[in-house]
């Protein structure tokens, strides 16, 4: 049985200016998550990860996400196709293409039949977030669109985690928000810090109690 309990409570790593402990890094502290977790949780971990890999984000994947028996990856995945499909369509009106140009709904895929999950289409449904994208994808400003987008993203994750403390939901948490600060520490190094610092927090309000050592 996976031990929550300790793995939440042990991970953040701080040092001084809030860059990854002396020789860790992503996959270091994705190794220290991996140590305390059964088969089944390593295997949804092993999921989430796959969708951190652009060239794994085909219709044949977000069919499986969106039938995924687990909430925050079905839900997570869910979003993330709608962001996807709305950066595509952004940018096909940009460049004068037809709108549905490129945007993933589910055609073609291994099994394309009963793609409606939970009153849902594959396309991925209501997409609440998607007047805060447009006007974020609006924006000239590169860094400045990116860091939005991700704003969006952790913002996703928050509410998917929401009373979730010491389950494997919080702990896929932790990972796609490390996911989002390990992108910024080699884009924007300040804004990668400033990210992990948030992440830290976040984790030592949701454990009371715990002594951490800076």
């Amino acid at each position: 049985m996976s031990n929550y309990e300790y793995i939440i409570s042990s991970l953040p790593y701080l040092t001084v200016d809030y860059k990854y402990a002396d020789g860790a890094g992503f996959d270091a502290l994705l190794g220290e998550i991996r140590r305390d977790l059964d088969s089944r949780d390593e295997a949804l971990v092993d999921f989430l990860l796959r969708g951190f890999d652009d060239t794994a984000l085909d219709a044949d994947f977000y069919a499986e996400a969106l039938r995924h028996r687990n909430r925050f990856l079905r839900e997570y995945f869910r979003f993330d196709l709608n962001l996807r499909n709305a950066k595509v369509r952004f940018l096909n009106r940009e460049l004068g293409r037809p709108a549905e140009q490129d945007v993933l709904t589910g055609e073609g895929s291994a099994d394309d039949t009963g793609l409606d999950i939970d009153g849902y289409r594959f396309t991925g449904g209501e997409f609440e977030e998607s007047a805060k994208v447009e006007a974020i994808l609006a924006q000239k400003d590169l860094l400045t669109r990116e860091r939005g987008l991700d704003e969006i993203t952790w913002a996703k994750v928050d509410s998917l985690t929401t009373f979730h403390y010491f389950d494997i939901q919080a702990v896929l948490g932790y990972i796609a928000k490390l996911h989002i600060v390990d992108r910024w520490l080699a884009l924007d190094e300040e804004a990668g810090r400033e990210l992990f610092k948030k992440l830290v927090d976040e984790v030592r309000g949701t454990f009371k109690g715990v002594q951490y050592s800076e």
